[in-house]
């Protein structure tokens, strides 16, 4: 059985560009984490972790804690998802 798809659209709504410019905040500290993460995946080769790749990932994670609270919040961006 064949199920019907819905149409995709080839551009981003208006509402859909507002909806990830309000999420950005925490999106961009997500990447903060991940890169923090792949460090110290890294430093495992050359030693482990150093005290300043730790607390990189405590502060990434701190960053993401906040971001995810002013989301919920309804305080995040200059754009509010509808």
């Amino acid at each position: 059985m064949r199920k019907h798809l819905a149409p995709v659209t080839a551009e981003p709504t208006a509402a859909d560009l507002a909806a990830i410019e309000s999420e950005w905040p925490l999106i961009a500290a997500e990447l903060d984490v991940l890169d923090a993460e792949i460090t110290m995946f890294y430093a495992e080769d050359h030693g482990g972790p150093t005290a300043l790749d730790w607390r990189r990932l405590r502060r990434a994670e701190a960053r993401v804690t906040r971001a995810a609270a002013e989301l919920a919040a309804g305080i995040a961006g200059p754009y509010r998802a509808a």
